[in-house]
């Protein structure tokens, strides 16, 4: 397998500048494993995307299935890219490659994830009653694609989803809310599970630019570097807003905040808004591999 070509982006004063040419864009688009290379090398590992783990209805939220993927990488920075839904209670398989590793159902290759570097400049923390009186304005109240969603769902009860509800910070193109933890996103040491945090990174920046009438908006390609633990009951903070968008594509960035206003992560997001033709008929997917190449 050819060695992939190292990337970089760049973000500065809270979001106002982005690095990415369109020739790298589309050479990642171009570089991706066959199914024969994913099952070349190394023993197999399965995981189960569990219902409650939604993100559309039959399918695991993007950011969660991404996180569970990153843990078998073992770098601090990690690139995950979707290319097909990830069923739900379903044994995927987990195969590790030359450059990283590989989630497969099948003969199918759900997702690839690899180590990564990239430099974001995390913005001013809000205060949680900001953060409070920005998440009273989500737009996921009046209207959501996905209601059941795990992270931000609406529909979702208390202790069932993660209830993250990023509205738009006032004087400001930003969007934030609170976070609170609680003991079922814990991992065995007591802090919130690596998951769970990808989880929180990934809804709030598709709530940082207007939904297209008509059209969802899917988690395309995911990158992620975490800085520290959170403490369940810890009142965090999350801080998303745009870096750049080409014609369906939109670029965002996240940031996690613990209690004391120090950063604990930061997440750089490609989502892709999708025709609801598109994604009823299950195609979608298909639709976001010649987008990707299109940058």
């Amino acid at each position: 397998m050819q060695k992939r070509q190292k990337e970089e982006s760049s973000l500065c004063n809270g979001g106002k500048e982005v690095r990415m040419t369109k020739s790298e864009i589309s050479k990642r688009a171009s570089s991706r494993l066959t199914v024969d290379q994913a099952r070349s090398r190394f023993k197999n590992r399965m995981i189960i995307i569990d219902k409650r783990f939604c993100g559309p209805p039959r399918s695991g939220n993007g950011g969660y299935v991404c996180g569970r993927l990153s843990q078998f990488v073992g770098a601090p920075a990690v690139t995950v890219r979707l290319l097909l839904p990830a069923p739900l209670d379903t044994e995927l398989e987990v195969r590790e490659t030359e450059g990283g590793v590989v989630l497969l159902n099948g003969g199918a290759i759900l997702a690839e994830a690899r180590p990564t570097k990239f430099v974001l400049e995390p913005p001013p923390c809000p205060s949680y009653e900001e953060a409070e009186a920005a998440s009273r304005r989500y737009r996921g109240f009046t209207k959501h694609w996905f209601p059941c969603c795990f992270v931000c769902g609406p529909d979702r009860g208390p202790g069932d989803g993660l209830h993250v509800f990023a509205g738009p910070v006032e004087g400001s193109e930003r969007v934030a809310c609170p976070w609170i933890p609680d003991a079922s996103v814990a991992s065995a040491g007591g802090s919130v599970s690596t998951e769970f945090l990808w989880a929180v990174l990934d809804c709030p920046g598709s709530f940082t630019f207007p939904q297209p009438a008509g059209e969802a908006i899917v988690l395309g390609e995911f990158q992620v570097e975490l800085f520290g633990d959170v403490s369940v009951g810890e009142r965090c903070v999350l801080v998303a807003w745009q870096i750049a968008s080409y014609g369906r594509k939109h670029q965002t960035a996240t940031a996690l905040f613990d209690e004391s206003g120090a950063c604990r992560a930061l997440g750089l997001a490609t989502f892709l808004t999708v025709p609801e033709q598109a994604w009823g008929f299950g195609d979608v997917f298909e639709m976001l591999k010649c987008d990707k190449s299109k940058a």
